[in-house]
């Protein structure tokens, strides 16, 4: 029977539960599977550790935070969507070659529709313009989105994000804010989408002002670690309807696992393993 080795590329990826998802799935599946920590101290690391990876006999890497960019010089293909995004969050080696893909975008856009059925997609305002956000971006438009703002800390991210995104669904459909911008776009807002580390276990704290959100507004959090992040407690609180990070970690996961093994997971499975892991 074939086994996999499988790795996580990222910084600050201790309390990852990426290697246990994947090996009680596997293991559900009778597939002998290892799943390991990659840590990188930089984002310029990524490609050493991609080759060290490759020769060490990996079958295939995941990427996150902060390499979904800095990955993608070092890789021999990329699927469609990684190549449309600009970002990839799964590698898979290929004989010689490292093919580039991304399931944060399917990920996110599943756990959506599976979690805020029927919420209004009107106006919606998006926090993060990194390689999550490119995904969630994409995500968010494809699944009706009529207005997307991308605000970031860093107006270039925002302004390229936003062009991007217009350019694949049509102008008008996304543009560019900063922080700042932030007190004029939630009142006539639908929803808000969180796409940065903030409100992680070493990344502490709420993304912007909690003043700024009101009862009526859906809010979607990509941090999973804790599940429960300080923007969706302050969410719930005021009724907001809300989406946490698990259902994209999930999905996303099960998408992956599916290109590293050929196998489909059971994603409710592993979704009930997330629920027993983050309990636990």
């Amino acid at each position: 029977m074939t086994s996999y080795l499988i790795g996580l590329i990222g910084s600050g990826i201790g309390p990852s539960l990426s290697p246990a998802l994947h090996e009680r799935e596997a293991s559900r599946l009778g597939i002998p599977y290892v799943y390991r920590l990659i840590e990188a101290g930089a984002a310029d690391e990524v490609g050493e550790l991609l080759r060290a990876a490759r020769r060490l006999g990996f079958d295939g890497l995941n990427i996150t935070h902060p390499c979904k960019r800095a990955v993608l010089p070092h890789l021999d293909e990329l699927s469609a969507d990684a190549a449309t995004l600009g970002a990839v969050n799964t590698v898979v080696f290929d004989g010689d070659r490292a093919v580039g893909h991304n399931t944060d975008w399917t990920g996110f856009a599943e756990s959506f529709a599976r979690d805020l059925p029927g919420a209004p997609t009107g106006r919606v305002t998006q926090l993060g313009a990194g390689g999550a956000g490119a995904a969630v971006g994409h995500a968010l438009l494809t699944l009706g989105v009529d207005e997307l703002t991308v605000v970031d800390a860093e107006p270039e991210r925002a302004r390229t994000l936003a062009a991007d995104l217009a350019g694949r669904f049509g102008e008008g459909r996304a543009r560019p804010a900063v922080p700042g911008d932030l007190p004029a776009l939630l009142p006539d807002a639908d929803g808000l989408v969180h796409a940065t580390p903030t409100g992680m276990a070493d990344h502490p704290g709420m993304p912007l002002p909690a003043a700024l959100l009101r009862p009526g507004l859906w809010v979607a959090d990509i941090v999973y670690r804790p599940l429960e992040t300080e923007l969706l407690r302050r969410a719930r609180a005021l009724g907001c309807r809300t989406l946490d990070g698990g259902g994209m970690v999930v999905f996303q996961a099960a998408h992956a696992f599916h290109l590293f093994t050929g196998r489909k997971p059971d994603a409710e499975r592993m979704l009930a393993h997330l629920t027993e892991l983050v309990t636990a």
